[in-house]
């Protein structure tokens, strides 16, 4: 016996739609951008007097930069490795210069210990 709810299976607002009932479409238009790895991205923009097309786009396969220029893709950016602060410091700093900041800061906690070791 087939009972209960007489809509089940369905969600509000299923149904037939039609551009009757959401309205005119925007006219579009497919844009191609090339990336340095041979991929074809063609996304499709709204156009009009108001509307710009993007001179570069990120390529969904590898995420290199893609532009419109088949024979020219843009160049991939260059990402530098990341750094520690040490390696921050190290650029900032000598060896030499490293060494007497430490004994500087030794002997000012030797100094607030109240320890009576010499420092070397």
């Amino acid at each position: 016996m087939a009972g209960g709810n007489a809509i089940r299976g369905s969600r509000v607002g299923a149904g037939p739609m039609g551009e009757d009932e959401r309205g005119e479409s925007a006219p579009r238009q497919v844009v191609s951008y090339y990336c340095a790895r041979g991929h074809v991205t063609s996304p499709s923009f709204a156009t009009g007097e108001d509307q710009e097309i993007p001179v570069e786009w990120d390529c969904p396969r590898c995420g290199l930069p893609a532009g419109l220029d088949q024979a020219n893709p843009p160049e991939p950016i260059r990402n530098e490795p990341y750094k520690t602060h040490l390696a921050y410091v190290k650029e900032r700093r000598t060896d030499e210069e490293g060494a007497a900041l430490l004994d500087e800061a030794l002997t000012s906690l030797r100094v607030r210990r109240g320890d009576t070791v010499a420092a070397d």
